[in-house]
């Protein structure tokens, strides 16, 4: 461990499901083995979790990216997948689809139910999304405070060319856009209903202005760290924090690692690149929220173009093949800006 390591006490992620959880391992994985440069397991690991792709289906609060985050790092995740729950079975719903029970292309696991169950019948009587999240917790121990971006209802819209209506398109929430149509459709806008009027969860600025490290893992910039950079006062947040911040492109070689970034980067004319993906972000010193950006090493020359940005860049292998690559990943994002 370099001497000029600064400690870190305290670390906050912004993360999104399935490529925020897998990043998240690493770095759990690199605090506990001494990889991470001034971590250890000691170092407290808040992270705060993308909710706009929550929806409501059967009668059940289903929150994808704070259960995806949850079950991952309590061992309880379908490796396969990437989602739900291991050792699942579907039997629910065969029976609501003999049932003729709309929508059908959404599936909920059986054990999967139970989660959604608690959550709700919490939720009903009352007590915050951020606490029902504690909750639940307690059975999974994630290692991890894990925090939903709000709790208030904020839920993301797709627009999509619909040539029946009258306006020429249709909006549709981001589960049907994701699953049913599996992205295979242009985005026209990302509409994020709710946002404007949310606010932050009990303990997320904190985490923000308290943390010794900021990282933005390669979780889609649009629909997952956008969203949350999106709840007023969060991007403030990170913009005032005394703390680094270190982005993990979700880029890598002109092409998303997982999911549908591509679609929808294109919907807001952000070009589809690891720089471009920096350069959306922006510096910190130019007023957006980024000190360091970390690419994959097939995509050294845009380093040039994040640093003329004013952000600190590097490029490094990205590829997050095992827990031990996530953690030399966490390394390298650690000091280059703490160096």
């Amino acid at each position: 461990m370099p001497s000029s390591a600064p400690t870190l006490r305290r670390i906050t992620v912004l993360s999104g499901g399935v490529g925020g959880a897998r990043f998240l391992q690493g770095l759990l994985h690199g605090l506990r083995s001494g990889v991470v440069p001034g971590g250890s397991a000691d170092t407290e690991v808040t992270v705060v979790a993308n909710t706009a792709d929550d929806w409501w289906i059967h009668g059940l609060k289903v929150c994808p990216d704070l259960d995806t985050v949850m079950y991952t790092l309590g061992d309880g995740i379908d490796v396969e997948r990437g989602w739900g729950r291991r050792e699942e079975t579907w039997s629910a719903k065969t029976e609501l689809e003999a049932y003729g029970v709309e929508p059908t292309w959404f599936g909920l696991g059986d054990r999967d139910i139970a989660t959604h169950l608690v959550r709700t019948q919490m939720l009903e009587a009352g007590f915050p999304l951020s606490q029902v999240t504690e909750a639940l917790c307690r059975r999974w121990q994630p290692g991890v405070r894990l925090l939903p971006m709000s709790d208030d209802r904020v839920e993301t819209h797709i627009a999509v060319a619909d040539p029946d209506s009258a306006s020429g398109r249709k909006v549709i929430h981001f589960q049907e856009y994701w699953v049913r149509l599996r992205a295979e459709v242009p985005a026209e806008a990302v509409l994020v209903v709710g946002q404007e009027s949310a606010t932050p969860a009990p303990g997320v600025l904190e985490a923000i202005a308290g943390a010794d490290l900021v990282v933005l893992p390669p979780s889609n910039p649009v629909v997952s760290v956008g969203t949350i950079l999106g709840v007023p006062g969060i991007r403030e947040a990170v913009r005032s924090t005394a703390a680094p911040v270190v982005g993990v492109s979700p880029i890598v070689r002109d092409a998303p690692v997982h999911g549908m970034a591509r679609q929808l980067l294109t919907s807001i004319g952000v070009e589809v690149s690891a720089s471009g993906v920096g350069v959306h972000y922006g510096a910190r010193s130019a007023g957006g929220v980024l000190d360091g950006w970390l690419v994959d090493a097939g995509d050294a020359g845009q380093v040039a173009r994040l640093e003329e940005a004013g952000i600190r860049s590097r490029a490094v292998p990205l590829m997050m093949t095992d827990p031990d690559a996530t953690a030399a990943m966490v390394a390298e994002a650690v000091t280059l800006v703490g160096t």
